[in-house]
């Protein structure tokens, strides 16, 4: 499943039934997590089971209770008394690669919604808005156990599949440097690479690692947009700490010619009007280029023109998709522009390849 289906799916579902995610390290499942509790406006608490004991889930024996009363209960961990107490997001991290009392403690609590004991015998239960979700680590590369299908039943299971274009949209909405998200968007290949797929040990890129990057380069004042047309002592070296040899060198080739590469504004202000000698991935990541510039900005009839001139240039395919790329935008006034421009030519080819099949 892409990211833009969880979203759109998984707030909607009742506060009571568990979500299990499944995927490769580096993803996006935490974030996502987060995502919800964002939705639904709720405290987000994240429990790395794999780094737990069992009494950290189950509770330790209150001692001292037990001189008092008799009766053997036990002291909950903050987090799950949180949960008890107001509605949050309980994200249960890492899971199938607990210890097995840890797993235990969790699917009784995923089954049951509930935990330890008061001196009366009843268990602590969940708050009914509290929200549980889960996440493991899947695929071949994984020293995990497999889940009961007993349990699995009790959730709402998501196989992720993220897009590059779903990565694209997240880089977008949370600052990643636009130098790095137009490398991305025009060598999809190195966004992620299966760690099942090379030697043990070997540093590979993936979602997460992109995005430490990006911090550390910020921070290292190596911001790639601050840095194109030449990369600085170290930046290779950086990159590849954190998304191995063979893309650290794409990227750092990528960014130190970027000064080459064409921009919206190229197109826009008409330095740029033919695309027709472009190979058909550059033309692509131009027109995804595009598209961000006309969702936040109202276009002049004069930039409209350029755009429409430079769509022209383009083999029919693509001229389609620039133009379901700006019509994917809302942006009503410049859609209107570019329909006056370019909107008979698109029917007309869209009908021709109708008709040829």
């Amino acid at each position: 499943m892409d990211i833009k289906t969880f979203k759109t799916v998984a707030g909607k579902l009742p506060a009571e039934m568990a979500i299990l995610m499944r995927g490769p390290t580096g993803v996006g499942k935490s974030f996502l997590g987060k995502a919800i509790a964002d939705e639904k406006e709720l405290p987000f608490i994240d429990v790395r089971l794999s780094v737990m004991s069992e009494g950290d889930v189950a509770g330790y024996p209150d001692i001292e209770g037990m001189k008092e009363t008799g009766v053997m209960t036990f002291c909950m961990p903050s987090w799950f008394v949180r949960a008890t107490r107001e509605p949050v997001v309980l994200m249960l991290d890492e899971m199938n690669r607990a210890l097995p009392g840890v797993q235990q403690a969790a699917f009784q609590l995923i089954l049951d919604r509930e935990l330890g004991n008061d001196k009366n015998g009843n268990p602590y239960r969940l708050h009914p808005e509290t929200r549980i979700v889960a996440a493991v680590n899947h695929g071949a590369e994984y020293d995990v156990n497999d889940m009961d299908p007993a349990l699995l039943r009790r959730f709402w299971v998501v196989d992720l599949d993220p897009t590059t274009g779903d990565w694209i949209e997240w880089a977008g909405e949370n600052g990643i440097d636009k130098v790095t998200i137009d490398f991305i968007r025009q060598n999809p290949a190195h966004l992620r690479v299966d760690v099942g797929a090379v030697e043990p040990g070997t540093v590979a890129p993936n979602p997460a690692s992109w995005h430490r990057l990006d911090t550390a380069l910020a921070h290292m004042g190596y911001g790639p947009t601050e840095v194109s047309g030449s990369t600085p002592a170290g930046f290779y070296a950086i990159a590849a700490g954190f998304v191995g040899t063979e893309a650290a060198i794409a990227f750092t080739d990528f960014v130190k010619n970027y000064e080459k590469v064409i921009s919206a504004d190229d197109v826009l202000t008409g330095r740029v009007t033919d695309g027709s000698d472009l190979e058909a991935s550059t033309a692509a990541g131009l027109i995804d280029k595009l598209a961000d510039h006309c969702k936040e900005n109202e276009w002049k009839m004069a930039q409209a023109k350029n755009v429409a001139a430079f769509a022209e240039s383009l083999t029919g395919e693509l001229l389609v998709q620039c133009w379901n790329k700006m019509s994917s935008t809302q942006n009503l006034p410049n859609i209107q522009k570019l329909h006056k421009l370019i909107g008979q030519k698109v029917v007309k080819l869209v009908q021709a390849s109708r008709n040829a099949n």
